[in-house]
């Protein structure tokens, strides 16, 4: 929940509980967030500003990517924003150039080098400690996750894999495949231990990224239970001759022009031209007619003031674009204009602010 709710969640509804002596469960944990905001300013359906959850499935974008960036910047420690460059940004680095690199490459190093067939392993130093690296943000990742620091724990999946690329490139396992005996060991070590990492990172995304998890584990073929049951050190989960399936990209590259084009769509602009008919010219048509009116149609110009004046109070609330405010302002001073012919009452003529 939001900060906002803490105090009645926290305080006001256990009170009540207590009060009313009837042997309630009283809530031991909240878990509460600060604020997200959106780009430079805040969310906002009535003005058109952000993207809500019936718009983000239009975007073409999956929906795990939004679960992987929204969890990126879950605001947990204080306020955070959406942005659009920064979705961009993380989806083509940590997404694509981190996560997804690793485990593709892991899992085409077994297909290419090895016919499909995990490799044997025999470990260096170097290899144990990977694995204790591997191991350690394997145990923050669930003490995180205790404490319901989730955006935190995501952190830990993203450096195991930035382990596992720096491992890759180090040991150069497609230039050790061509070598001698001891070469093509060591580089039957090193895929072997990845693809088994990248099993593991499938299991960890479980709770971020559900369908990506279930692609990378139908990739790897990875055997029940152990695609659902994550251990707190590090396990072989693909031993020596498991077979894993064919090995697909996981990601796709977020083009500028794509991430510009939903910018500009969700920046608001949509609800100043849902609002462009309704301009000053088409109420002056509606009522200017109105000179001669009746008590029923005074009635109707009284109740079109009311309505536009929460209009204009309702945009100067949310400090809407000064323009917009300044098109709903001239509706309600036309409606006024009119409702005072149709009364028969003299016009008055707007009040300049008195100078200090």
């Amino acid at each position: 929940m939001a900060k906002d709710n803490v105090p009645f969640h926290g305080l006001v509804f256990p009170c009540s509980a207590l009060g009313a002596e009837d042997n309630y469960t009283l809530v031991s944990h909240l878990i509460a967030t600060e604020y997200l905001n959106y780009e430079d300013g805040k969310f906002s359906k009535s003005r058109g500003v952000g993207v809500f959850g019936d718009m983000a499935q239009d975007t073409g974008i999956p929906a795990d990517i939004w679960r992987f960036y929204l969890l990126y910047i879950r605001p947990e420690g204080q306020d955070s924003a959406f942005s659009w460059t920064d979705m961009l940004l993380k989806n083509n680095s940590e997404l694509l150039n981190n996560l997804g690199n690793f485990i593709n490459r892991a899992g085409m190093f077994v297909s290419k080098f090895f016919g499909g067939y995990v490799p044997e392993m025999v470990l260096t130093s170097d290899d144990q400690r990977l694995l204790a690296h591997v191991t350690l943000e394997l145990h923050h990742y669930h003490q995180l996750l205790e404490k319901v620091r989730i955006r935190d724990a995501l952190r830990s999946i993203l450096t195991i894999s930035r382990h596992g690329n720096q491992y890759i490139q180090v040991n150069e396992p497609w230039k050790r495949i061509k070598g001698n005996e001891a070469d093509r060991q060591r580089a039957g070590t090193v895929t072997g231990l990845a693809v088994n990492i990248a099993a593991l990172l499938s299991i960890m995304l479980q709770p971020y990224m559900p369908t990506v998890s279930t692609t990378i584990a139908a990739q790897l073929q990875l055997p029940l239970p152990a695609c659902s049951i994550l251990s707190t050190d590090f396990l072989c989960t693909l031993p020596a001759g498991h077979q894993i399936g064919t090995v697909s990209p996981l990601f796709q590259k977020l083009e500028n022009d794509q991430i510009e084009s939903l910018k500009q769509r969700f920046g608001g602009g949509q609800a100043k031209a849902s609002r462009k008919p309704t301009d000053v010219e088409t109420v002056t048509t509606d009522v200017e007619t109105v000179t001669t009116a009746g008590p029923q149609q005074i009635k109707v110009l009284m109740d079109e003031v009311t309505k536009q004046g929460n209009i204009v109070r309702e945009l100067k609330a949310q400090k809407a674009d000064k323009n917009q405010v300044a098109a709903e302002v001239a509706k309600l001073l036309e409606l006024k204009k009119q409702l005072a012919l149709a009364e028969g009452k003299p016009l008055e003529t707007p009040k300049g602010k008195k100078k200090k």
